[in-house]
């Protein structure tokens, strides 16, 4: 490398094979402008709409949302993603999101309502299915999203001991961990108002709070997040749009700045980027403004390591934007496209 300039970066893009997306893509990141450059694609898994990354970013593992969910796993050391076995079903339907967690891909599965765990090799492969699938009991008052229970994010919580996952259809959030025969075990489950339909959650980098974004209401719950006792604590909620919403609203996908000082949301059907101020130390949330998402239907969200750049996935305009953030304001200015038929999710190394 010539001295004083940077490596570019990578970035991982999923995308809905059955609305004709590519399925996961690669691309490189130029580091001065951020722009994305499309590497190569593979097919080699219906409808990877999530993706997570190993931590020495050298394993990419997805999601097949399908009516019978699995999870798969690609070699991306030289930046292409390479299959890396046949996708491992997961024991659920519909698999919306992934995490990884305690040697473990965890999956949340939307259709059934279900969070899976499989075990992961030494070598970063998955075992031929899950240790264990834990079934989430509950509804909500909304009759067509939440006759039933719909997880949809899992993710690890600060402090390394447990997890989360986000039940859009029973309007809670559970904590869970795994026992020694890798199943998933319901420490907590923390209720939020009804109706809400919880999403996604993010955490604040000091580890002591946490923001749920609400899909069936354009709003995020502040919540203390106590790692010692897994507790979760709603606060309070703020809303991510200046007013009532022109036609139909659903927050997808939240971030936090890696300083702590602003909180993003993407709003599908406004197609918006809403701009938060982070106070009290994380407890309380202020709204400061929306901006364009650059295409349609925004899904998914992700920020680079300095909170400078922020990539969006519009999944029905096909097409991942990206955005130089302003690290004052926390205003995202848009810098550029890319063509990605039914984007779905981005991942960043």
């Amino acid at each position: 490398m010539t001295a004083g300039r940077r490596e570019a970066g990578r970035a991982y893009v999923g995308s809905f094979t059955a609305a004709g997306g590519p399925g996961v893509v690669a691309a490189s990141v130029e580091p001065t402008t951020g722009a994305l450059a499309l590497l190569g694609a593979t097919d080699a898994v219906a409808d990877p709409s999530y993706l997570a990354l190993a931590a020495d970013g050298s394993t990419l593992y997805a999601v097949s949302e399908t009516s019978v969910g699995a999870v798969a796993a690609f070699d991306v050391t030289d930046g292409h993603p390479r299959p890396l076995g046949a996708p491992v079903p997961v024991g659920g339907d519909g698999p919306t999101h992934l995490a990884l967690y305690a040697d473990h891909v965890v999956t949340a599965n939307y259709g059934s309502g279900s969070v899976s765990a499989v075990p992961l090799r030494a070598d970063g492969t998955l075992a031929d299915g899950p240790s264990g699938v834990l079934v989430h009991q509950g509804n909500g008052p909304h009759p067509q999203r939440q006759h039933a229970p719909h997880a949809h994010q899992v993710l690890p919580a600060p402090g390394g001991r447990w997890a989360v996952s986000v039940d859009l259809g029973t309007d809670s959030v559970r904590v869970f961990d795994l026992d020694r025969e890798g199943e998933p075990q319901v420490h907590r489950e923390i209720a939020l108002r009804p109706g809400c339909g919880p999403r996604h959650l993010a955490f604040h980098p000091d580890g002591t709070h946490a923001y749920v974004l609400n899909e069936l209401a354009p709003t995020l719950t502040v919540c203390h997040w106590d790692a010692a006792r897994g507790v979760l604590r709603p606060l309070g909620e703020t809303s991510v749009l200046p007013g009532a919403p022109d036609g139909d609203a659903y927050p997808s996908a939240v971030v936090v700045a890696p300083d702590g000082r602003f909180v993003w949301t993407a709003t599908r059907g406004e197609d918006v980027i809403s701009v938060l101020a982070v106070e009290e130390g994380g407890a309380r949330l202020r709204f400061l403004a929306t901006v364009p998402c650059g295409g349609h239907w925004p899904r998914d969200l992700a920020l680079d390591a300095t909170g400078s750049r922020l990539y969006v996935a519009n999944e029905r305009s096909g097409d991942v934007t990206w955005f130089g953030v302003d690290t004052e304001t926390g205003l995202p200015r848009h810098a550029g496209s890319v063509e990605v038929p039914a984007a779905s999710c981005v991942v960043l190394s």
